[in-house]
Protein backbone atom coordinates (compact mmCIF):
# COMPACT_ATOMS: atom_id res chain seq x y z
CA UNK A 1 0.00 0.00 0.00
CA UNK A 2 1.18 3.74 -0.93
CA UNK A 3 2.05 5.40 2.40
CA UNK A 4 -0.27 8.32 1.80
CA UNK A 5 -3.03 5.93 0.80
CA UNK A 6 -5.56 5.76 3.56
CA UNK A 7 -6.45 2.82 5.34
CA UNK A 8 -9.90 3.75 5.78
CA UNK A 9 -12.79 2.92 3.23
CA UNK A 10 -13.96 6.36 0.65
CA UNK A 11 -16.93 7.00 3.36
CA UNK A 12 -14.80 7.04 6.39
CA UNK A 13 -11.91 9.06 5.02
CA UNK A 14 -14.46 11.90 3.56
CA UNK A 15 -15.87 12.04 6.86
CA UNK A 16 -12.60 12.82 8.17
CA UNK A 17 -11.98 15.24 6.04
CA UNK A 18 -15.26 16.93 7.03
CA UNK A 19 -14.63 16.56 10.59
CA UNK A 20 -11.25 18.25 9.89
CA UNK A 21 -12.22 21.01 7.75
CA UNK A 22 -14.04 23.11 11.64
CA UNK A 23 -10.12 23.66 11.42
CA UNK A 24 -9.78 25.70 8.86
CA UNK A 25 -11.11 29.13 10.40
CA UNK A 26 -8.56 31.84 11.00
CA UNK A 27 -11.36 33.23 13.89
CA UNK A 28 -13.41 31.33 15.90
CA UNK A 29 -15.57 32.74 19.07
CA UNK A 30 -15.71 30.56 21.97
CA UNK A 31 -18.68 30.94 24.81
CA UNK A 32 -18.76 29.89 27.94
CA UNK A 33 -22.17 28.70 29.62
CA UNK A 34 -23.41 30.35 32.43
CA UNK A 35 -24.85 28.98 35.81
CA UNK A 36 -23.68 25.40 35.00
CA UNK A 37 -23.95 23.69 38.26
CA UNK A 38 -21.67 20.50 37.89
CA UNK A 39 -19.02 20.92 35.39
CA UNK A 40 -18.64 23.45 32.43
CA UNK A 41 -19.76 23.57 28.71
CA UNK A 42 -18.57 25.66 26.02
CA UNK A 43 -19.56 26.49 22.20
CA UNK A 44 -16.93 27.59 19.65
CA UNK A 45 -18.37 28.75 16.72
CA UNK A 46 -16.99 29.61 13.38
CA UNK A 47 -17.38 33.75 11.86
CA UNK A 48 -20.95 32.46 10.06
CA UNK A 49 -22.18 31.73 13.78
CA UNK A 50 -22.33 28.10 13.50
CA UNK A 51 -21.39 25.32 16.00
CA UNK A 52 -18.53 24.00 15.13
CA UNK A 53 -16.85 22.72 18.63
CA UNK A 54 -18.83 21.57 21.96
CA UNK A 55 -16.60 21.50 24.77
CA UNK A 56 -17.51 19.49 28.03
CA UNK A 57 -15.51 19.89 31.22
CA UNK A 58 -15.84 17.19 33.97
CA UNK A 59 -17.07 17.81 37.41
CA UNK A 60 -15.19 16.70 40.38
CA UNK A 61 -12.00 15.58 38.53
CA UNK A 62 -8.48 15.41 40.80
CA UNK A 63 -7.27 15.11 37.21
CA UNK A 64 -8.17 17.63 34.77
CA UNK A 65 -10.23 16.17 31.92
CA UNK A 66 -11.63 17.70 29.09
CA UNK A 67 -13.74 16.25 25.74
CA UNK A 68 -14.29 18.89 22.62
CA UNK A 69 -16.52 17.01 20.85
CA UNK A 70 -18.31 17.64 16.85
CA UNK A 71 -21.42 19.05 18.32
CA UNK A 72 -23.65 19.32 21.30
CA UNK A 73 -24.77 14.87 20.81
CA UNK A 74 -21.16 14.47 21.86
CA UNK A 75 -21.24 11.41 20.21
CA UNK A 76 -18.02 12.33 17.92
CA UNK A 77 -15.29 13.60 20.33
CA UNK A 78 -12.67 15.38 18.25
CA UNK A 79 -10.05 16.51 21.24
CA UNK A 80 -9.06 15.18 24.34
CA UNK A 81 -7.36 17.42 26.97
CA UNK A 82 -5.93 15.82 29.74
CA UNK A 83 -3.85 16.76 32.83
CA UNK A 84 -0.79 14.34 33.84
CA UNK A 85 -0.76 14.70 37.40
CA UNK A 86 -3.30 15.20 40.18
CA UNK A 87 -3.65 18.93 41.50
CA UNK A 88 -0.79 19.90 40.17
CA UNK A 89 0.12 23.50 40.55
CA UNK A 90 2.20 23.61 37.46
CA UNK A 91 0.16 20.90 35.65
CA UNK A 92 1.05 19.83 32.35
CA UNK A 93 -1.92 19.01 29.52
CA UNK A 94 -1.50 16.63 26.45
CA UNK A 95 -3.83 17.48 23.89
CA UNK A 96 -5.09 14.66 21.61
CA UNK A 97 -6.39 13.83 18.28
CA UNK A 98 -9.41 11.87 19.26
CA UNK A 99 -9.85 10.69 15.58
CA UNK A 100 -6.43 9.87 14.88
CA UNK A 101 -5.23 9.11 18.34
CA UNK A 102 -2.25 11.16 17.93
CA UNK A 103 -0.93 13.14 20.36
CA UNK A 104 -0.63 16.98 18.70
CA UNK A 105 1.33 18.47 21.53
CA UNK A 106 0.99 19.91 25.50
CA UNK A 107 0.26 22.99 27.41
CA UNK A 108 2.19 23.20 30.72
CA UNK A 109 1.50 25.82 32.81
CA UNK A 110 4.07 27.95 34.88
CA UNK A 111 2.31 27.83 38.18
CA UNK A 112 4.56 30.46 40.48
CA UNK A 113 4.72 32.99 37.55
CA UNK A 114 1.11 32.84 37.05
CA UNK A 115 0.54 34.36 40.16
CA UNK A 116 1.16 37.54 38.97
CA UNK A 117 0.48 37.15 35.61
CA UNK A 118 -0.36 33.73 33.64
CA UNK A 119 2.02 32.16 31.45
CA UNK A 120 1.98 28.49 29.75
CA UNK A 121 4.35 26.90 27.50
CA UNK A 122 3.45 25.34 24.51
CA UNK A 123 5.05 22.10 23.74
CA UNK A 124 5.10 20.08 20.73
CA UNK A 125 4.36 15.70 20.46
CA UNK A 126 7.60 15.29 22.17
CA UNK A 127 7.53 17.53 24.72
CA UNK A 128 9.42 19.56 22.92
CA UNK A 129 8.98 23.62 23.77
CA UNK A 130 7.55 25.40 20.92
CA UNK A 131 6.48 28.88 22.51
CA UNK A 132 4.13 30.69 24.89
CA UNK A 133 1.25 32.01 26.51
CA UNK A 134 1.10 34.96 28.45
CA UNK A 135 -0.87 37.46 29.38
CA UNK A 136 -0.84 40.34 27.26
CA UNK A 137 0.11 43.69 30.00
CA UNK A 138 1.40 42.93 33.32
CA UNK A 139 -0.35 46.00 34.87
CA UNK A 140 -4.12 44.70 34.04
CA UNK A 141 -2.55 40.97 35.21
CA UNK A 142 -2.13 42.42 38.92
CA UNK A 143 -5.62 44.35 38.51
CA UNK A 144 -7.19 40.99 37.77
CA UNK A 145 -6.21 39.08 40.26
CA UNK A 146 -8.86 42.05 42.39
CA UNK A 147 -11.04 42.32 39.40
CA UNK A 148 -11.21 39.66 36.83
CA UNK A 149 -14.45 39.56 35.91
CA UNK A 150 -14.52 43.43 35.12
CA UNK A 151 -11.04 43.61 32.75
CA UNK A 152 -11.42 41.59 30.20
CA UNK A 153 -8.12 39.21 30.01
CA UNK A 154 -6.31 38.91 26.82
CA UNK A 155 -3.37 36.46 26.10
CA UNK A 156 -1.02 36.36 23.16
CA UNK A 157 0.65 33.33 21.79
CA UNK A 158 4.01 33.52 20.93
CA UNK A 159 6.16 31.41 18.79
CA UNK A 160 9.80 32.95 19.68
CA UNK A 161 8.63 36.86 18.82
CA UNK A 162 6.02 36.41 16.28
CA UNK A 163 2.49 36.06 17.28
CA UNK A 164 0.61 33.17 16.38
CA UNK A 165 -2.46 33.04 18.34
CA UNK A 166 -4.53 35.87 20.10
CA UNK A 167 -6.92 35.26 22.34
CA UNK A 168 -9.11 37.78 23.41
CA UNK A 169 -11.94 38.23 26.01
CA UNK A 170 -14.86 40.30 25.57
CA UNK A 171 -15.84 42.43 28.52
CA UNK A 172 -18.89 41.28 29.79
CA UNK A 173 -19.01 40.96 33.83
CA UNK A 174 -21.85 38.08 33.38
CA UNK A 175 -20.71 36.01 30.22
CA UNK A 176 -17.22 34.47 29.50
CA UNK A 177 -16.62 35.24 25.75
CA UNK A 178 -13.49 34.81 24.01
CA UNK A 179 -12.08 35.96 20.36
CA UNK A 180 -10.11 33.14 19.19
CA UNK A 181 -7.82 34.80 16.35
CA UNK A 182 -5.47 32.46 14.28
CA UNK A 183 -4.93 35.61 11.66
CA UNK A 184 -2.28 36.74 12.90
CA UNK A 185 -0.45 33.35 12.13
CA UNK A 186 0.62 34.46 8.53
CA UNK A 187 2.77 31.37 7.82
CA UNK A 188 0.81 28.86 10.04
CA UNK A 189 3.45 28.25 12.55
CA UNK A 190 0.74 26.50 14.74
CA UNK A 191 -1.41 23.62 14.76
CA UNK A 192 -5.20 24.57 15.17
CA UNK A 193 -6.09 21.91 17.08
CA UNK A 194 -3.61 22.75 19.89
CA UNK A 195 -4.70 26.42 19.77
CA UNK A 196 -8.34 25.77 19.73
CA UNK A 197 -7.11 23.36 22.86
CA UNK A 198 -4.99 26.12 24.13
CA UNK A 199 -8.18 28.47 24.34
CA UNK A 200 -10.38 25.56 25.70
CA UNK A 201 -8.18 25.13 28.39
CA UNK A 202 -7.39 28.92 29.16
CA UNK A 203 -11.40 29.35 29.58
CA UNK A 204 -11.44 25.89 31.67
CA UNK A 205 -8.69 27.18 34.04
CA UNK A 206 -8.12 30.71 34.16
CA UNK A 207 -12.04 31.79 33.97
CA UNK A 208 -12.18 30.05 37.38
CA UNK A 209 -10.82 33.61 38.83
CA UNK A 210 -13.62 35.38 37.80
CA UNK A 211 -16.43 33.47 39.08
CA UNK A 212 -17.62 31.99 36.28
CA UNK A 213 -19.93 28.92 35.77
Amino acid sequence: MDQHQSPLGGAASARLEQLGSRYAHTQYLLRRQFAKLFGATFRIYDPAGQLVFFVQQKAFKLKEDIRVFSDESQTTEMLSIKARQILDFEAAYDVVDSLTGQKVGALKRKGWKSLIRDEWIVMDAQDREMGKIVEDNPSLALVRRFLTNLVPQNFDVLYGPKKVLDLRQHFNPFLYKMDVDFSVDSTAAMDRRLGIAAAVLITAIEGRQGGYA
